[in-house]
């Protein structure tokens, strides 16, 4: 399949600026990813949805304040945006600035914190942090939720919490894994109570899934890469789900994504490190029986992978539905469960 398949129209209003006053007040689009058909209910209708055998797998990475802004010595503007921490003092980070920032080049930040361009790395420039403060301690102070560049507004104070689900615990994702957003504590509490069993699994989300793929043929495109955990807790709790006649459901394509990458030798084993996993259709899924979703950006690399799962005829039609009936659209958007 070529990129432009992937393509289709969405007017700007049905892109979401913000989030709605409550978590669990989206729709939710349910599809029958066997046959295509379509029911529009509410997310709250989710609990429906699941029976005690499933197995709900959420991501629990937690989105850092990774974009920066800052100064040149020379005088010129500087925005920064984490790609990735390695350590206390050292990140890989896009730089944005009028001139392309030499290795050697102070960036002065807010608060008397400043740091230095060590060098390239690919696209990506590769910085040490001054001071004693680890960066973690400085993003915190000083650093802004890096909000996805469909959303047109400045960051606010809101976002430090609504641009979060409410289970994250490992910092280190410069975007959210968004369909866990829909879920607040109270949801988390009843789904605990009817008996549906969670688990947890690690993607630290890049801000290269808003790439655009800039090649017609997908052969051709190089993902990006994200870091991921799967712990041995969680490939049994999948393990005794499909003992028992259940569902693996993954909350978002980043789990999908951790749980396949951990999957590729047929069967899903404990590990960590990066992966580059692109899936498009044909794709053979190996540990994943359903999915919530968010809806996602033409000819991007998670359209293609829902469709990989779901059936593209069937997502593009989906999609096509979800337009003509005003859903809201990506991050701060509304739901979709592929069932």
């Amino acid at each position: 399949m070529k990129k432009s398949d992937f393509n289709y129209q969405l007017p700007d209003a049905l892109i979401a600026q913000k989030p709605l006053a409550e978590r669990d007040a989206s729709r939710l689009l349910c599809m029958d990813r066997n046959i295509g058909g379509i029911v529009d209910r509410q997310f709250t209708d989710f609990i429906d949805l699941i029976n005690e055998r499933d197995l709900l797998i959420f991501n629990d990475t937690k989105v850092i304040p990774a974009r920066l802004f800052g100064t040149k010595q020379s005088g010129g503007k500087v925005e920064i945006l984490i790609e990735r921490i390695l350590d206390e003092h050292h990140a890989i980070a896009h730089v944005r600035a009028s001139k392309s920032s030499k290795a050697g080049t102070l960036i002065e930040l807010d608060k008397g914190y400043c740091c230095e361009v060590l060098g390239r790395v690919d696209d990506l420039f590769q910085l040490e942090f001054k001071g004693d403060n680890s960066l973690l301690s400085i993003l915190e102070q000083i650093g802004h939720i890096p909000l996805p560049p469909y959303i047109t507004r400045e960051d606010d104070q809101s976002d430090l919490t609504r641009y979060q689900t409410v289970f994250a615990r490992e910092a280190g994702a410069v975007a959210a894994p968004t369909a866990g957003l829909h879920f607040d504590q109270a949801m988390m509490e009843k789904l605990k109570a009817r008996g549906v069993q969670s688990a947890f699994v690690t993607l630290h989300v890049g801000s290269g899934t808003f790439q655009p793929v800039r090649v017609e043929n997908l052969s051709e495109h190089l993902m990006h890469k994200e870091y991921f955990v799967v712990l041995p807790e969680t490939v049994a709790a999948v393990q005794q789900a499909k003992a028992r006649g259940g569902r693996v459901i993954a909350i978002g394509t980043t789990a999908v994504r951790a749980l396949e990458s951990a999957s590729k030798s047929g069967l899903l084993e404990a590990g960590f490190g990066d992966t580059d996993l692109f899936i498009t259709p044909g794709y053979q899924f190996r540990s994943v029986d359903a999915m919530l979703t968010n809806f996602h950006l033409p000819e991007s690399t998670l359209l293609m992978l829902v469709s990989a799962f779901a059936g593209y005829e069937h997502i593009m039609n989906a999609y096509s539905h979800a337009i003509d009936q005003s859903y809201r659209f990506f991050s701060y958007g509304d739901a979709m469960f592929l069932g």
